[in-house]
């Protein structure tokens, strides 16, 4: 078994990838088991605080402007709705409240909201988290004097393949984004979405683009894409499942240390394919019907499964 180091080259993480099947599950079991309990999982619940109206053209959104679907879209949130939302997480054994906005950049009167939200969300001894979109100075200051524990900004992508999918914001505005979140000490939550038409080089690129950061995320989501009707990548084919969970292991290998989340797609995943995912080094995912507007594997189904795989919930 061929291993790397996040530095090491391309060729290295795509050598990984091309290991048989049963060896690069092996391997990454092994680093798997070094870092964590095999059989915990920690759980996070998504919830959209903004939705629809963004003027980003993302290929996969639904909540785009550009794109023609049926998403209506709604204003930000009360508190209140906020606090009902944690509540709820709480009582369905999340460990970690996650709340999205569809902005390309918040205002500053908005995050001054999110804010507020943050520390509802902290009263119930959730973990917090956001999406806003890009940061601007002294937006990610004000986040982490909240207390917010990570800021999810995915890279979704390889650089090269990156302008097929997105034309209104460029790679580096998102590593910039990532750098302004990590200078002030709130933890990064990052990864892709497969499936999108992409090549295996541009998924292993797309992971050692977030090896080479200065430091590691420390939660990578993995998401298959929810083709949705209206958007440019609605008749797109869906992604292997094997080659699916070969991204999970080689996130795994190379970062041995960061929760590697099985995101998007679980509602479409059948309950084998899921049990592959996490033996192949997957130790997290949301709970809940909805992942801000497409479906989701539902909170009944996922109690049912870890019950059958013998797993259960971590602890924060």
């Amino acid at each position: 078994m061929n291993t790397t180091t996040p530095h090491q080259t391309l060729d290295a993480i795509l050598e990984i990838y091309a290991n048989p099947f049963n060896d690069l599950i092996f391997e990454a079991q092994k680093v798997h088991r070094l870092h964590f309990d095999p059989n915990a999982i920690q759980c996070s619940t998504l919830l959209s605080i903004k939705t629809g109206g963004c003027s980003e053209d993302c290929g996969y959104c639904s909540q785009s402007i550009h794109h023609q679907t049926t998403l209506k879209a709604e204003a930000l949130m009360d508190l209140e709705q906020v606090r009902a939302a944690a509540q709820e997480a709480k009582a369905n054994g999340a460990q970690r409240l996650c709340m999205g906005a569809a902005w390309r950049s918040p205002h500053d009167k908005d995050i001054e909201k999110v804010a507020a939200m943050i520390s509802v969300v902290k009263e119930y001894g959730l973990e917090s988290c956001v999406t806003l979109g890009m940061l601007k100075s002294g937006q990610a200051e004000r986040l982490q004097n909240a207390g917010l524990d990570y800021y999810n900004h995915n890279l979704d992508t390889s650089p090269e393949f990156y302008g097929e999918i997105v034309h209104t914001r460029s790679y580096q505005d998102r590593l910039d984004t990532l750098e302004a979140v990590r200078d002030v000490g709130i933890k990064i939550c990052s990864g892709g979405i497969l499936g999108m038409g992409e090549s295996r080089r541009d998924r292993a690129r797309m992971l050692q683009v977030l090896a080479q950061l200065p430091q590691a995320p420390e939660s990578i989501p993995i998401n298959a894409l929810v083709p949705i009707p209206g958007t440019p990548l609605e008749a797109a084919e869906p992604i292997d499942g094997f080659e699916f969970v070969r991204t999970i292991a080689v996130a795994r290998i190379l970062f041995p240390k960061a929760y590697v989340r099985l995101s998007a797609g679980r509602g479409a995943m059948s309950d084998e394919l899921q049990a592959l995912a996490f033996l192949a080094g997957a130790n997290s995912i949301f709970l809940g019907d909805r992942l801000l507007t497409t479906d989701n594997a539902s909170t009944g189904h996922d109690q049912v499964l870890f019950s059958r795989l013998g797993l259960h919930s971590s602890e924060v």
